[in-house]
């Protein structure tokens, strides 16, 4: 099993996105990067925390490449946004990539600048690749969130 963190707005759907691969074996949702001991949702909204909503995927790399994973990060959310997806606005809803290993790394660096140079955007991939800190798990009835409301992706 390996691990891999992302933040691309809203932390819902970005967990049911991710839920749905093959191989991804378990997701949560939670926060991380930011410089607040466990902090809760109304902490990081209230952006006293410095920390971005974040889901953690455990995954199976035999099943699913980390490439994919990145793949499917970069197709759910706007990376050329700073600090805001949809009507979301906010540090806790940047877009960033925490990395748990130098091959993580390496393979985010890459691939971002494979999306930079494809011409899909205008605007800069402002997305940050940052190491991994604490992850704080966010409350519960964030879990599946949308599962547990019978919604689709947001």
């Amino acid at each position: 099993m390996a691990q891999a963190t992302f933040g691309a707005g809203c932390f819902w759907g970005v967990e049911a996105a991710f839920r749905q691969l093959d191989g991804v074996q378990s997701t949560s949702v939670g926060y991380m990067g930011g410089h607040f001991e466990n902090p809760c949702y109304l902490d990081v909204c209230a952006r006293i925390t410095g920390h971005a909503e974040v889901v953690q995927v455990q995954y199976d790399p035999a099943q699913v490449s980390y490439e994919t994973l990145l793949d499917t990060f970069w197709a759910l959310h706007d990376p050329t946004s700073y600090n805001r997806q949809g009507p979301d606005r906010g540090e806790q809803y940047r877009s960033v990539i925490f990395y748990d290993t130098p091959e993580q790394e390496t393979a985010a660096v890459r691939s971002k600048q494979r999306l930079q140079q494809s011409g899909r955007y205008t605007k800069e991939v402002v997305t940050a690749i940052e190491p991994a800190s604490t992850y704080w798990l966010a409350e519960d009835y964030h879990q599946q969130y949308f599962a547990k409301k019978g919604k689709g992706r947001h």
